[in-house]
């Protein structure tokens, strides 16, 4: 089976977010299962200055943009493990500090920029003679793609076999546009107010090409691909997704233990196990010096990794911040995200330097040390598409309190103190009363040392691999190829 991967972040060539973890392990388990999978993804000046060792495959390679425009674009190629990586290399489009945007908003150009990277992906294809059983796309910056095969690429022989899987990792996230942007991708005028076109409250909408025009849909857990077909998490598509419900499907995420393994973690200077913990003490003394807070013996430390958001629910944190340094813990967050949310965090930082750390970046040493060094690791999303944090945190022992939505619910079990089952703590509400709840269940457990230790076993225990979530998209491919056409 041949596998085009259509991505605009891959992990370790270009990173802003889960989606670039994902990217770049998915590919790999599927080679391992004998699939042949292409990668493509933007060369973007952060891939440029990494220097991986590339060959050029394509060099000015002419594509017409449509609306009478031309351009070219080169293509380099990385053999990763078992899998190519193909950039699509275009200066003027990728070769910029950033991948969509600064701190004062998106590039305005981002609908011709994407749609140009996914119809250099199919002219690629054409152009290295990577004939794709599946093109599997992933949010909207991909979405393109599907449009393009279906009404440019419509009649193409070589693409005569090819079948489609748009993945949503984040329904929020739309790709939204003005009309005319249409016309100067090379798309029809006329898919904006068709009644199955890219409408969407007066804009075009890329998200809506992925959903309309793939063969199949997924999003990342079994329990969002419900929740948004519903009002309260559909975005303004839940009656699109539940038109296409017969052909949505949820598979979690999983995660890559070759890099998120206490055991070999290359970020640590103590590494430890389920069968002998002592470095995880030494983690945590650690993690607390790098904030400057007094380590040694004394009070559980809670950890969060997380953008800096409403809906990584870090107002709910804020409002209750006081209370749950009241509980008696320790308090570390790394991230960036809204500055009203960075700036009341700093407030609160320089009223209670002892009792919470904070570093206002993207740091993935950082990252790795306070899933080692924390106890608790807290994640109250209002919603969550599948989440890795807390299958990160499972596998270093730090016990997961969390909000029971997306795949947060589908991962985390409620620990019963009795049958001595499950692998966290959960809470149904976005309010503070249920957090401090969640966190005052888990303080109780933790200061008996028996019961604690074994919530940890069962933590560590838990698999969520790739490997088993690559299963379930071969089976799908499988699925999607033996079906007839959308």
């Amino acid at each position: 089976m041949r596998i085009a991967f259509l991505a605009s972040e891959v992990f370790p060539y270009a990173k802003t977010g889960g989606l670039a973890d994902v990217a770049g392990a998915l590919p790999r388990f599927l080679s391992k299962l004998g699939a042949e999978v292409r990668v493509f993804l933007p060369f973007y000046r952060e891939v440029r200055e990494k220097n991986f060792p590339l060959k050029r495959a394509l060099e000015s390679q002419p594509i017409d943009q449509g609306g009478g425009k031309k351009a070219a674009f080169s293509v380099l190629e990385h053999q990763a493990e078992g899998f190519v990586v193909t950039f699509i290399d275009h200066l003027g489009h990728f070769d910029r500090g950033h991948l969509y945007g600064t701190s004062a908003g998106d590039d305005p150009d981002n609908g011709e920029r994407f749609a140009f990277f996914t119809k250099a992906s199919l002219e690629a294809m054409k152009a290295v003679d990577f004939s794709p059983d599946i093109v599997h796309g992933h949010d909207w910056q991909t979405a393109a793609a599907f449009a393009y095969l279906r009404f440019v690429y419509g009649g193409d022989p070589f693409f005569d076999g090819t079948r489609t899987l748009f993945t949503i990792h984040n329904l929020a996230y739309q790709g939204l546009f003005d009309k005319d942007v249409l016309g100067r991708v090379g798309l029809p005028a006329s898919l904006f107010d068709r009644d199955d076109g890219l409408e969407f409250y007066g804009k075009v909408s890329y998200l809506k090409a992925g959903i309309l025009f793939s063969d199949a849909v997924s999003t990342v857990s079994p329990t969002y691909s419900r929740e948004i077909q519903t009002p309260e998490f559909g975005c303004g598509l839940d009656g699109l997704l539940r038109a296409r419900a017969s052909v949505l499907h949820g598979i979690l995420n999983g995660v890559d233990y070759l890099e998120w393994n206490p055991v070999t973690d290359r970020h640590l200077s103590a590494r430890f196990g389920p069968r002998d913990m002592s470095g995880k003490k030494t983690c945590r003394n650690e993690l607390l010096k790098s904030f400057g807070i007094p380590d040694g013996p004394g009070p559980p430390v809670v950890g969060m990794v997380t953008r800096l958001a409403g809906q990584k629910g870090l107002d709910i944190v804020c409002g209750a911040l006081e209370r749950i340094l009241a509980l008696g813990v320790k308090v570390v967050i790394l991230g960036t995200g809204d500055r009203a949310i960075e700036d009341f965090l700093r407030g609160t930082r320089s009223r209670h330097p002892e009792g919470i750390g904070l570093k206002i970046a993207f740091d993935e040493t950082l990252a790795h040390m306070i899933y080692a060094g924390s106890d608790l690791f807290l994640i109250p999303s209002r919603y969550e598409p599948c989440g890795l944090t807390q299958m990160y945190a499972l596998k270093y022992g730090s016990i997961p309190v969390v909000r029971a939505t997306g795949g947060l619910d589908d991962t985390i079990r409620e620990f019963d103190p009795v049958a001595r089952t499950g692998n966290g703590f959960k809470f149904s509400e976005t309010t503070a009363s249920d957090l401090l709840g969640a966190l005052r269940r888990a303080l109780s457990l933790h200061a008996q040392k028996e019961t604690w230790r074994a919530l940890v076993r069962n933590a560590m225990a838990s698999d969520f691999s790739w490997s088993r979530s690559a299963r379930s998209y071969l089976d799908l491919y499988r699925k999607i190829l033996r079906s007839p056409r959308s």
